[in-house]
């Protein structure tokens, strides 16, 4: 595990980012300060919605960032060095932004870096992931209340 503390602190917290998508279109998008979420489902349709994270939720990606190491990533984690996207393969984009600076990092998902930085890499990803598909089902109960 890559262990560093956060450089930044959370009270200078501001919104994460969090893109992804095959080939040179990230079209798998969320800003938690916009709460646009956008995503292409099962049909290859792409469908835009609102999405509220807690502050709790956003809490606990920035720790658990910083207890990955995040802050320490090198910008850039893909393979071709021209930049491009591999067709097939997922790219990943993750941003987090404060008061006065902010940490982007793209990652290809068959990445050939240390594997440590994979895992950790892949560690993030999932927690994002799952506080994204936590406050989707949590959104879509409280859009079946109201519609009752």
């Amino acid at each position: 595990m890559m262990v560093k503390n956060a450089p930044y602190k959370f009270t200078e917290f501001k919104s994460i980012e969090f893109e992804y998508g095959t080939g040179d279109s990230l079209l798998n998008k969320f800003n938690s300060a916009t709460k646009q979420y956008q995503y292409v489902n099962s049909r290859d349709s792409v469908i835009k919605t609102q999405l509220y994270i807690s502050r709790d939720e956003l809490l606990y990606l920035h720790r658990k960032a910083a207890e990955l190491g995040f802050w320490d990533f090198p910008a850039n984690e893909i393979n071709n060095k021209d930049g491009k996207a591999t067709p097939g393969i997922t790219r990943y984009k993750i941003q987090f932004n404060y008061l006065r600076k902010t940490k982007t990092v793209l990652f290809d998902e068959n990445f050939a870096g240390d594997p440590k930085l994979v895992d950790a890499n892949n560690r993030l990803i999932k927690e994002i992931e799952r506080v994204l598909n936590d406050a989707e089902v949590r959104t879509k109960k409280q859009q079946e209340l109201l519609n009752k």
